[in-house]
């Protein structure tokens, strides 16, 4: 079995994730994560990888800029390590979206990854 190696990039983490016959199964925890924070969010099984990027880009920008107490209960609930947040520039709030969503989709990545090894 091949060990877990975080991808590195939003665009390798979601080849990776075709690649291994388990994008289906990011979007569904994407999906169900952010509805238990009550954020509702619902990607269609048919949302491409670069939609999903973008979208989930956009929806943690809108965040940053009107929801900042639920986006840190959201990435409570994902499980985000804190120091990995903390460690960001918030100066950009465009930069610091698409590092925040990068951070979520790489956390939702490692749950999926690991259920289907073990």
């Amino acid at each position: 079995m091949s060990s877990f190696i975080a991808p590195t990039t939003t665009d390798q983490l979601l080849s990776e994730a075709e690649k291994e016959s388990l994008y289906s199964k990011l979007i569904e925890q994407i999906n169900k994560d952010f509805n238990f924070a009550n954020e509702g969010i619902d990607f269609p099984q048919s949302t491409t990888p670069d939609e999903l990027k973008v979208q989930l880009h956009e929806k943690v920008y809108r965040m940053i800029q009107y929801k900042y107490t639920e986006l840190l209960n959201l990435l409570y609930i994902i499980d985000v390590p804190e120091n990995n947040v903390k460690a960001l520039d918030g100066a950009d709030a465009i930069a610091l979206s698409e590092q925040i969503a990068f951070l979520i989709l790489k956390r939702e990545w490692m749950k999926v990854w690991f259920r289907n090894r073990y």
